[in-house]
């Protein structure tokens, strides 16, 4: 996985970042001490994250939901695009990583529009479904383990409105999707993933070539 778009060589990589990136000092502080842990690479990539929050404005979103939170980057660039009673339904299975992600949503002022869910996601999700959530959710940010994507998106696109946006991360894999020789478990999910939503005519659909690779899926009317 890349936390930066590694699509591009370092030295536009850099250009890019510098006539584009608005990030304040409180998601830099974030993104230093992410980088000090074993898994960092995990994280979002700054460019990644100016975008979902583009995306969720762009779709004057009110309710969102997450898949995968780590120590919150992505979950704080999102929450502060929504308005002020925004909601953002928060899914992960990780105490302490999560425990990091709080701490700066309470210092970004948005802790009160993050709805964290401490279980495994299917379970955070069907239980919405089951609260008769379906169709409430504007925006949708998948971002965890490669092998329940699909189960994740099918989750998810019940629960988005008409014209609602799913963002999927890690769709290029760092390339391993085009290399014959990566058969891992993941690396065959994201490629299964791929084809199923090449194919899924309930949304329109785009693959961008930022950070790990971004699908945008749309729900249709």
């Amino acid at each position: 996985m890349s936390n930066k778009t590694f699509t591009l060589p370092d030295d536009l990589y850099d250009y890019l970042l510098s006539v584009s990136l608005r990030e304040d000092e409180l998601l830099r502080q974030l993104r230093r001490e992410t980088a000090t842990d074993a898994m960092s690479r995990m994280q979002v990539a700054p460019e990644q994250g100016q975008l979902l929050a583009l995306l969720a404005q762009l779709m004057g979103a009110r309710r969102a939901l997450e898949v995968g939170v780590y120590t919150g980057y992505s979950s704080l660039c999102v929450a502060r695009a929504l308005p002020g009673d925004g909601r953002l339904v928060a899914c992960d299975i990780s105490e302490s990583w999560t425990a990091v992600a709080q701490r700066y949503w309470r210092q970004a002022g948005v802790a009160e529009r993050i709805d964290l869910r401490i279980a495994p996601a299917l379970e955070t999700l069907d239980s919405l479904l089951q609260s008769d959530e379906a169709g409430r959710f504007d925006f949708a940010f998948i971002d965890a383990d490669k092998e329940n994507y699909l189960v994740y998106y099918e989750r998810a696109l019940a629960l988005l409105r008409p014209g609602g946006l799913i963002a999927i991360d890690n769709t290029l894999w760092s390339g391993s999707v085009i290399d014959p020789s990566c058969q891992d478990a993941e690396t065959r999910a994201i490629r299964a993933f791929n084809r199923a939503l090449h194919t899924d005519d309930r949304v329109h659909l785009s693959l961008l070539p930022v950070a790990d690779g971004v699908t945008l899926a749309l729900k249709r009317a």
